[in-house]
């Protein structure tokens, strides 16, 4: 993709980076050359840090350890009395999400290198004063992205603005209000020197309004909310907007591989196919499926749908919430997986039962939307198995007499719809994809206007803007009359499943304990969710272990 076409340039100077900021206690530099990292950044290659930045945000985004499992939409693939932190809040401490707080502090150490830079070491000709004033204004962009990830998973962090120039311990927490304060002061300086139309990648003016619109949003809820917090949200999400009309392109087409770059993706992370190794390591493919390999038919190096890559699975309510007009179902999930292999299904290795001959091209698996009656079930078992509604989770069904497919015979025990929106062309099993990984799209900058204009008692704007995508989904207009939180709830979930931070909307809404005890199997079955602990995330252990006592533990962990 554009932005890293130079990455091994980068790479050198990230290198000769790491030496000076290297800890004096350990490190004396002896220069060799007349090459420094002082002035071997000058104004025309100083973009190249910026570049790099952009790049740490690929680990961000293939994250997904707080985003999804432990929501209504979400849950594990175990059985129902299985046990998992993430998910039921069972035993969730502070040895999990390590990775969630170094790799969000990752971009906002680089963030603070390059502000650094570009304001206090690199030496600027007039003409290139906008150059200077524009890397300075995606930096602080991405810091406050950083930021904002970090503050809605662990509450208030530690607000570092300086490039690290020695090993420290002595970080201690701001407030939630403070790190609230920053971001939005962070973003509201970076948003009139960022493009309105920048390069394929760079974080635009309307991506930098929806994130704010998101933080004033998420603000509003809060405990030290300003009152006119709603109403600026809608208002920026407003000009994020802009005048483009999300109808002009079907949701499919928006998902199409050959589409990645369209006008309704404000944000992005790249990734693709040439260059750097690195820029072909995306794994979102991999999320919300079963190991489809299992079944006959799909070999596993082959199969176009990928291997699993994370333990977790759409719970039965996300399936239910499709309605039988909304065609964002058939780009969300496949219904029906085929062979990509020549293959023999014998169910009880040559006994009575008949065999069947799978052919490439041929329905290895059929999740129905609605239950098939008995005659039309054990007609269609006779070709490829068939797995109910009922049946979308951990479990083995009861046999079909004389039926060719035996549920028995299935050493896959957890089938459900696999996710079919991310969908890679260029893959390794479960890692080494290609596909662009969307963080802001034009659809949920409407869904954030419908919330904001709801929480300022704005019904009728806050219908209009859910209503435009619910038509674009369905074909009908003005198909919502009344609006509630559930609705956008409900509508973020058919729209930005797999997208967005799906527990950080439920609990900014304060759904979060609501619908994991209506929705999730496992929460309802042994859920440990408690208000008073698990709206906040655990500091990371190794952390807490580095400081030297300033940085403390959220209560209850």
């Amino acid at each position: 993709m554009k932005i890293f076409n130079n990455l091994k340039y980068i790479l050198g100077l990230l290198a000769i980076l790491m030496l000076s900021n290297a800890c004096n206690d350990y490190i004396e530099e002896e220069i060799y050359s007349d090459i420094t990292s002082e002035n071997f950044i000058t104004q025309d290659n100083a973009d190249q840090l910026v570049v790099g930045l952009y790049g740490s945000l690929r680990e961000v985004y293939r994250d997904y350890t707080f985003e999804f499992l432990g929501t209504d939409i979400f849950a594990t693939k175990g059985e129902t009395f299985s046990f998992s932190a993430t998910n039921d809040y069972f035993n969730l401490n502070s040895g999990i999400g390590l990775s969630v707080w170094s790799n969000n502090y990752s971009v906002i150490a680089k963030a603070n290198t390059v502000i650094n830079r570009f304001e206090n070491q690199i030496n600027w000709s007039d003409a290139n004063l906008g150059n200077k004033d524009y890397g300075i204004a995606q930096a602080k962009a991405l810091r406050a992205l950083g930021f904002f990830n970090l503050v809605q998973q662990y509450g208030g962090v530690v607000l570092e603005l300086e490039e690290s120039q020695s090993i420290r311990t002595d970080y201690a927490r701001s407030t939630e209000a403070e790190t609230y304060a920053q971001i939005i002061t962070d973003l509201e300086a970076a948003i009139p020197n960022l493009l309105s139309n920048p390069d394929t990648g760079r974080f635009s003016k309307r991506a930098a309004q929806h994130l704010l619109a998101e933080v004033y949003l998420t603000r509003a809820y809060t405990s030290f909310a300003e009152t006119n917090d709603f109403e600026t949200a809608a208002a920026l999400a407003e000009q994020a907007i802009g005048n483009y009309d999300i109808r002009s392109q079907s949701f499919a087409e928006v998902f199409d591989y050959d589409n990645q770059v369209n006008d309704e993706v404000l944000f992005a992370i790249q990734w693709g196919n040439s260059g750097l190794a690195a820029d072909k390591n995306n794994n979102k493919h991999s999320l919300f499926m079963n190991q489809v390999f299992n079944y006959p038919g799909i070999n596993r190096t082959t199969s176009p749908y990928g291997t699993s890559g994370f333990g977790a699975m759409p719970t039965p309510f996300f399936y239910s919430l499709f309605a039988d007009n909304d065609t964002r179902e058939e780009a969300t999930i496949h219904r029906a997986l085929f062979a990509d292999i020549e293959d023999t299904y014998d169910a009880d290795n040559d006994g009575p039962l008949p065999e069947d001959v799978i052919q490439p091209g041929d329905t290895v698996i059929f999740y129905p939307k609605y239950a098939l009656d008995a005659t039309e079930l054990a007609d269609k078992l006779n070709r490829y198995y068939v797995y109910q509604p009922d049946q979308y989770l951990f479990g083995l069904p009861d046999n079909i007499p004389g039926a060719t497919y035996q549920y028995s015979a299935n050493q896959e025990r957890t089938n459900f719809p696999i996710f079919k929106k991310f969908d890679d062309q260029d893959f390794n099993e479960e890692t080494e994809g290609a596909r662009d990984t969307y963080v802001f799209r034009v659809a949920g900058t409407h869904l954030l206007a419908a919330e904001a204009y709801l929480g300022a008692g704005n019904s009728a704007s806050a219908l209009s803007h859910l209503n435009i995508v619910r038509e674009r989904a369905t074909g009908v207009a003005n198909e919502y009359t009344t609006i509630t939180i559930d609705d956008i709830l409900n509508e973020r979930a058919l729209e930005l499943a797999g997208e967005a931070n799906r527990w950080a909307v439920l609990k900014r809404t304060g759904k979060l304990e609501e619908r994991i005890d209506l929705y999730n199997p496992q929460v309802i079955d042994h859920g440990a969710f408690d208000a008073s602990i698990h709206l906040l995330r655990p500091i990371p252990a190794n952390e807490l272990q580095l400081s030297d006592g300033s940085l403390e533990q959220n209560p209850g962990y």
